[in-house]
C-alpha cells in the first residue's frame, strides 16, 4: 500500500514519504531495455546472421570495407593482425526519432594484458565509409559515436581498460585518440568484454533527448548502467555502422549482431512538426568540450552525473531530508506539548 502525502502535512514528511517512490523511477530508468520485440525490430537497420545483405552489391544493406571478413557467424572488422582497418555500414538512412541499438560482439585475442588493442566503435553518423585514426574511422564526425576502447594510451590512473565512451559531435572537435577521448566524452565505464568465454552485448538507447548505454558481458540478460545522459540531440537520416582498427598491438574484433529497434514513444506537436533532419548534434546539459579543456578546477558541472557524483547527489539528498524530518518532528512535537498547556 503506498502511503499518500496529506495537505496538511508538513513539506519535510511529504518529501520523505516520496522519496522511495522517486527513487523506484529513478531505478527503473536504467532496467527500462526493449525485450527484444520482434514487431519492433527494424530489419533495414539490423545486421544479422547469415548476413545476406551485407556485400558491394546495389539491394546491399550493408557496405564493408578494409579488413572486414564476413563469415556465417560473425563480422570480423579486424583479425589479431597488426595495422589492420575494417568496418561495416548501413547503406539505409535512419529516420527514427526514438530507438535502441543491441550490439552482440566479441573482442578476443592471443595478447595478454595491456599488449592487445585497439578496440572498436559503434557510429550514428551523416557520413559512411570514411576512414581514419580513431578506430578504424573518422576523428571529426557529425552525430554520436561509442568507443569501446582495449588499449590505454594515455595511462592515466583514473580509469582502467577495456573502456566504453560516448561522444557527441558536431564535427568542430576531433576524438583525442592520444587522451583516449577524456576531453569529450559525455561519460563512459570500465567493463571486461575481452576474452570472455560467451558473447557480449551493448544496448544503446536513445529517446525524447536521453542517451542511455547499458552493457550485458555474463551473457545472463542482467543490463547494467554504463551511461546515462540527458539533453542529447540527434538528427535522423545519419547512418548507423561500426569500425575496430590495430596498430602495433591487436585481437579479433566481431560483431555478432546489430539489432535495431522502434521505440514507440509519443512527441509534442512542435516535436512532430520540427525537421528532424537539420538538428545539430549536441549536449544542451554540457558546456562546450573546449570548456573542460581549459576548466582546470575540473568543475562539477563541466562532466556528466554518473557514478560517484550520482551516489553524492543522492547521499546529500537524504541527508537532507532528514535532517529535515528530524527538525520537523521536533517542531512537531514542542506544538504539541504546548498545546496541552492550555486543556
Amino acid at each position: 500500500m503506498v502511503s499518500v502525502a496529506k495537505p496538511g502535512m508538513p513539506a519535510c514528511r511529504r518529501i520523505t514519504l516520496l522519496l522511495p517512490l522517486w527513487l523506484l523511477h529513478f531505478s527503473s530508468v536504467y532496467s527500462d531495455i526493449t525485450d527484444g520485440n520482434a514487431e519492433h525490430l527494424k530489419r533495414e537497420h539490423s545486421l544479422i546472421k547469415p548476413y545476406q545483405g551485407v556485400g558491394t552489391s546495389p539491394s546491399s544493406q550493408w557496405d564493408f570495407s578494409g579488413s572486414t571478413l564476413i563469415t556465417s557467424q560473425y563480422v570480423r572488422l579486424t583479425p589479431d593482425e597488426r595495422s589492420k582497418q575494417g568496418s561495416v555500414w548501413n547503406t539505409v538512412p535512419c529516420y527514427l526519432k526514438d530507438w535502441e541499438m543491441h550490439v552482440q560482439f566479441k573482442i578476443h585475442g592471443s595478447g595478454k594484458k595491456n599488449l592487445h588493442g585497439d578496440g572498436f566503435a559503434i557510429w550514428y553518423t551523416k557520413e559512411r565509409l570514411h576512414h581514419g585514426t580513431v578506430f578504424g574511422s573518422s576523428a571529426s564526425f557529425l552525430g554520436l559515436a561509442i568507443f569501446i576502447d582495449t588499449y590505454p594510451n594515455d595511462e592515466a590512473p583514473d580509469r582502467s581498460f577495456p573502456y566504453i565512451s560516448a561522444m557527441v559531435n558536431n564535427g568542430s572537435l576531433p576524438y583525442d585518440h592520444g587522451k583516449d577521448g577524456r576531453s569529450t566524452e559525455l561519460g563512459g565505464c570500465s567493463v571486461e568484454v575481452r576474452n570472455q568465454d560467451h558473447d557480449t552485448y551493448l544496448a544503446i538507447r536513445y529517446s525524447k533527448g536521453r542517451l542511455t548505454i547499458m552493457v550485458d558481458v555474463d551473457d545472463r540478460n542482467d543490463w547494467k548502467e554504463c551511461i546515462d545522459f540527458g539533453g542529447v540531440r540527434l538528427p535522423t537520416g545519419y547512418y548507423f555502422g561500426a569500425s575496430a582498427a590495430t596498430g602495433d598491438l591487436s585481437d579479433n574484433h566481431d560483431i555478432i549482431s546489430m539489432k535495431m529497434y522502434q521505440l514507440m514513444v509519443e512527441h509534442t506537436p512542435e516535436e512532430d512538426n520540427q525537421d528532424w533532419t537539420k538538428i545539430e548534434p549536441s549536449v544542451s546539459l554540457l558546456k562546450s568540450p573546449k570548456d573542460n579543456i581549459d576548466d582546470p578546477t575540473g568543475n562539477f558541472r563541466s562532466t556528466p552525473l554518473t557514478g560517484w557524483k550520482v551516489f553524492l547527489l543522492l547521499l546529500c539528498a537524504l541527508l537532507g531530508i532528514v535532517v529535515c524530518a528530524v527538525v520537523g518532528a521536533v517542531v512537531f512535537q514542542k506544538r504539541q506539548e504546548r498545546n496541552k498547556r492550555f486543556y
